[in-house]
């Protein structure tokens, strides 16, 4: 049986970098790495972005930012935010992946592992500005910022960063969220040098809201073309992924097409438009392994659309998502290893 193909776009994805890179300029862009790529897989969406210039990559943790850091062929800065044991910390220091810290206790542990290393480890101190996930509260920030600085001053860490997360619940949230934040970096600095690196924001918030911008935004989802939920079309950015499936029966009710919630396409989503060579048909059932496709004019061999830029009349993943009130990247990401990823130039 043919297998379902996700089929990635290496030029798509280096003008979307590009476009969201003169989006947020002079912002600097991190690409968000977190989940595979977004499922598009890691090795090629590093070794493509290497290509479009990027110099800051985001993993969710140390072993994403660890593999990162193998695939990448000359310097560039990785960050990995997650809270980590200190076996991940000792890694990460010997492999010089920044470290996103947003408690006293993790603080601890990745000063005391520094100082047996002899590494010094380059922090970016996290800021809770009101999301509560994660992140040192305000009352807590001028001791903990007096124990970075003797740190520093021991030679076991150099505060490179300051960060934090936004809710994206409300414009005036985000505000005050920014407001923290810049509380937080004006405090940093009336005790040493202030971190070059200022990061509050991610995809939507980026695109959206330049105020709010630092001198670093993570962006992962917009680079590979996933707008947000019930958000709008981004300009100069397309989905880089197509996902296809193939035509392998023909049968009274329509075709039996190559794909099914094995591969990670959600049952739920019968009903869904799908896109072919004889235009836009409508998936009436999905099942282990195959699906239905309604209509006739299909033959053995034709090759359908699932998701892609819409130019064989089907949906985004983002529009797909929208119909069972979920995100875009989840679409992609639940794919399994059924589906083999293809990629071009």
């Amino acid at each position: 049986m043919s297998r379902p193909e996700l089929h990635l776009s290496s030029e798509q994805f280096i003008a979307n970098i590009e476009a969201v890179r003169t989006r947020i300029s002079p912002s600097v862009l991190m690409l968000v790495m977190k989940d595979d790529a977004y499922g598009h897989g890691i090795t090629w969406a590093v070794e493509t972005a290497q290509r479009a210039g990027v110099d800051w990559f985001g993993s969710y943790d140390v072993a994403g930012g660890v593999e990162i850091r193998r695939i990448l062929q000359r310097p560039a800065d990785v960050f990995a935010w997650a809270t980590s044991t200190d076996s991940e910390i000792d890694e990460a220091l010997m492999q010089r992946i920044d470290l996103g810290v947003g408690t006293a206790e993790y603080l601890s542990r990745v000063i005391s592992r520094a100082t047996v290393l002899g590494i010094r480890a380059r922090v970016h101190l996290k800021i809770d500005t009101g999301l509560h996930r994660n992140g040192v509260l305000f009352e807590d920030w001028p001791a903990t910022i007096d124990a970075v600085r003797e740190a520093e001053e021991a030679g076991a860490l150099e505060l490179v960063g300051v960060w934090s997360h936004l809710a994206e619940a409300s414009d005036a949230e985000d505000d005050d969220a920014r407001q923290v934040f810049l509380r937080a970096i004006t405090t940093t600095a009336e005790s040493g040098p202030t971190p070059q690196w200022q990061h509050l924001t991610a995809s939507a918030a980026s695109w959206w809201r330049p105020e709010l911008r630092g001198t670093l935004s993570r962006i992962g989802a917009f680079c590979y073309g996933i707008r947000s939920a019930d958000g709008p079309e981004l300009e100069g950015v397309l989905p880089v992924a197509e996902l296809t499936a193939t035509v392998i029966d023909v049968v009274d009710e329509g075709a039996v097409i190559s794909i099914g919630s094995f591969d990670g396409l959600p049952s739920t989503l019968a009903g869904m438009p799908v896109g072919t060579e004889r235009g836009t048909r409508i998936v009436a059932s999905i099942d282990l392994t195959t699906s239905l496709v309604e209509g006739g004019g299909l033959e053995v061999g034709d090759r359908v659309w699932i998701f892609g830029t819409g130019t064989h009349g089907e949906a985004t993943a983002t529009t797909l998502a929208e119909r069972i009130d979920t995100v875009g990247e989840e679409i992609l990401t639940r794919l399994t290893a059924r589906v083999r990823l293809v990629a071009s130039d």
